[in-house]
């Protein structure tokens, strides 16, 4: 998978392609697949690196939203359970069924909690991970030892679905291009060009790291761009109103020991009407999240001082040891794009996270909202309105079934490689032919040489942040950790890429500066 020969074939200005997606998130990604596996010539163009924003900054959770059955909305829970069903079928080797336990302290929570989550079950039909049941105090213990014991009365089990966001990113980015989609990420599209009769005829676009422009002709253009919708829709019609609104989400990463054990435990209504979790996730702990209105959509957000303090009193409620700022190894926020609330409210809780899809008169196709665990009908329910707005030939979707790159199933989740499924084997030829690749990274860390390696030729990463970040995910479970290699990381790419000391240099000097931004406290890298 190499980015040069994805440039070659956007450099040509004849190509016509049937279908152009601008956003290499979740939904873009999803809409790739969708595309090229139904056998449009399709395009995805990314302005950074592929599920930089968003999409790579969940919660890790892929489930039917216990919060939204609470709410009442139905539908979106059998919706996002009968997708979680589908994850679990095409992508095992990156979903893993996560126990959930809610502590209960009242004595009407027990059956309260009880009969909803069954209901849940319920929902789930045929995909259930597991039934919901009551569980005595000693066991509840066993299962989250570091719980609160005081006036602990017994809990409620459920099951959920976990995976690994970004590098569910980068298979799909893989399917895609399997299925002849051609893909680049760090390619921004600068404007939409239009028909006499103002219909879209294909955009002009920039590779920001040559410079190189494009002029790419399409039939259809999809604006999957996430947060930066209203972006995209400026450019067909720049006096339209904005129609989504930033809500920041921060999540908190701690060492396991604070859980205790491998369940997740979930608190169900906190001091701000939220839902808060505390759940394993590659041999760490990751409690949240917020939901804080914002007024403008950022590439790299930041998580305020109180969102910070919200989530460490409120998990210190729940948890025998209160952890503080020394014990974050890693915040990370991520923006939601949400539809825009009516005029005077403030509020995000209660708006739904299902997704909106937008045709406009230009023929511009819109989609916005939702969430990961929802990716592929949202990209289904967005090509089908492409194809009818645009007139492209009927094909009909097979994402259902569809098995993504590296589909493998296996049980063993306690070294990060299984995130790599079959792929891993040519990770391990790869150690066989250079031993030197097996060595780690950092003691802290399982990551080895060779998965750098593997990053830069088969994953289209091209600066230290796609590997720590979003390849090996080191900087969103402890960026301390990853700030130590960084030169490392630097070296092995140079020397991968062909590059200089001065892109070496430069490399390390970026990513230190971003990485103070998942830090509560400085931290000088050591010599």
């Amino acid at each position: 998978m190499k980015r040069s020969d994805q440039i070659n074939k956007i450099a040509n200005p004849e190509t016509l392609w049937d279908v152009l997606i601008i956003g290499g998130g979740a939904t873009g990604l999803g809409l790739a697949v969708d595309a090229a596996s139904r056998g449009y010539k399709t395009l995805l163009l990314e302005q950074h690196d592929f599920a930089k924003s968003t999409s790579s900054r969940s919660t890790k959770l892929v489930h039917g939203g216990v919060r939204y059955l609470a709410q009442g909305d139905v539908s979106l829970v059998i919706e996002a359970l009968r997708e979680r069903g589908r994850l679990k079928q095409n992508a095992p080797h990156l979903f893993k069924s996560q126990r959930f336990i809610i502590g209960n302290y009242k004595w009407w929570e027990k059956p309260f909690y009880t009969i909803g989550l069954t209901v849940y079950d319920i929902l789930s039909g045929s995909r259930t991970l597991g039934r919901s049941k009551p569980l005595k105090k000693n066991t509840v213990l066993k299962e989250i030892p570091q719980i609160k014991q005081s006036n602990l009365k017994g809990g409620v089990v459920y099951y959920d679905g976990q995976f690994d966001d970004a590098r569910l990113a980068i298979n799909l980015l893989q399917t895609a291009i399997e299925h002849d989609a051609t893909a680049a990420n760090y390619i921004e599209v600068t404007s939409l060009t239009k028909n006499t009769n103002a219909t879209l005829n294909g955009v002009t676009a920039i590779d920001k790291i040559t410079n190189q422009e494009f002029t790419i002709k399409a039939k259809s253009i999809i604006n999957a761009t996430g947060i930066f919708v209203d972006k995209i829709l400026q450019m067909d019609t720049p006096e339209d109103d904005n129609i989504v609104r930033p809500s920041q989400g921060v999540h908190l990463v701690v060492d396991q020991s604070f859980l205790g054990g491998d369940s997740a435990i979930m608190i169900p209504k906190t001091s701000d009407g939220r839902v808060l979790f505390g759940v394993p996730w590659h041999g760490k702990a990751i409690l949240g999240t917020t939901d804080t209105p914002l007024k403008e959509f950022v590439l790299e957000p930041v998580a305020l001082e109180e969102e910070v303090d919200f989530i460490l009193k409120t998990a210190g409620q729940y948890l025998e040891k209160q952890p503080t700022k020394e014990d974050v190894l890693s915040v990370f926020a991520g923006l939601r794009p949400l539809a825009a609330p009516k005029k005077g409210s403030n509020s995000t809780k209660e708006i739904s996270r299902s997704h909106k899809i937008i045709a406009s008169d230009s023929g511009l196709v819109t989609v916005t909202g939702g969430k990961w665990t929802t990716y592929r009908e949202m990209a289904e329910e967005t090509l089908d309105k492409a194809i009818e707005v645009c007139h492209l030939e009927n094909k009909a979707c097979v994402s259902k079934n569809l098995r993504i790159h590296g589909y493998q199933t296996t049980t063993d989740h306690s070294n990060f490689s299984y995130v790599y499924g079959s792929d891993l084997k040519k990770i391990q030829e790869l150690c066989d032919n250079q031993p030197e690749l097996r060595d780690t990274l950092h003691p802290r860390f399982d990551f080895i040489k060779a998965e750098v390696v593997w990053a830069v030729h088969h994953e289209m990463a091209l600066t230290i942040e796609d590997v720590l970040a979003r390849r090996l995910r080191a900087l969103f479970l402890d960026a301390r950790a990853a700030i130590d290699i960084a030169p490392k990381v630097a070296s092995i790419m140079a020397k991968e890429m062909n590059k200089d000391k001065d892109w070496e240099n430069q490399q390390i000097n970026d990513f230190i500066e971003l990485a103070q931004n998942y830090l509560l406290t400085p931290y000088k890298p050591k010599k």
